[in-house]
């Protein structure tokens, strides 16, 4: 058994650290929700962004604000329970770009909403401009914290928890390069990456409430 050395306390502590946990699960199920019921959405060509536009669009603006504000909250989890000067901040980043993503929504396109013409805006909005830069904080950020997360784990020699920080990592800078790239399915690829690195941080975040460390 090895382990992260950490500084954890009780009480605001695991309630910061709660709130990191949450923010993985809430985020796929509204979003999975919307997918599955918002009429003209199709995941293999529009992103969960675009769940952001139409009259339900507050939907998605609230998962993003929500989300965002768990992470930033877990962010301060982390600063307390763990050693590391630079996943609390990288995590924070990430929560901060995803209130801005909801904050500053894509624009309609590629028959999404139901009606919108096909084929993707003409021009785009500046609103749409600052939610891809937004979005690209929170990517870059999700990414480098799986790395750093990454180096404490082989540093303890939890090789297995090291690999998947890695791959959570890995699976932000895949999923957002298909997708930016034109590749079939882009949007998909791009959900299914992200997701499984949040997924993957609100489990450390999760470990850390329940044991006060990060022992595997």
């Amino acid at each position: 058994m090895t382990a992260i050395t950490t500084t954890a306390s009780p009480g605001s502590t695991r309630t910061l650290l709660t709130a990191g946990a949450l923010a993985a699960p809430l985020w796929t199920v509204v979003n999975l929700a919307q997918v599955l019921t918002r009429e003209g959405f199709d995941i293999l060509r529009h992103p969960l962004s675009q769940l952001a536009t139409g009259s339900l669009g507050w939907l998605q603006v609230a998962d993003f604000l929500v989300v965002g504000a768990l992470m930033i909250a877990g962010s301060y989890g982390l600063r307390r329970a763990v050693d590391s000067r630079w996943l609390p901040r990288l995590v924070l980043a990430e929560g901060i770009g995803m209130i801005a993503a909801g904050i500053f929504r894509m624009d309609p396109g590629d028959g999404f909403p139901a009606g919108t013409p096909m084929g993707p805006p003409t021009t785009m909005s500046w609103h749409a401009v600052l939610h891809m830069v937004s979005g690209s904080i929170s990517f870059v950020a999700l990414a480098a914290a799986g790395f750093v997360l990454a180096r404490h784990f082989f540093r303890a020699g939890a090789r297995g928890p090291a690999v998947a920080s890695v791959l959570a990592g890995l699976a932000v800078i895949a999923g957002n390069g298909w997708a930016m790239g034109g590749g079939q399915g882009g949007s998909l690829t791009l959900a299914i990456g992200v997701t499984g690195a949040m997924w993957w941080m609100s489990a450390v975040a999760f470990r850390l409430r329940r044991r006060g460390s990060l022992t595997w």
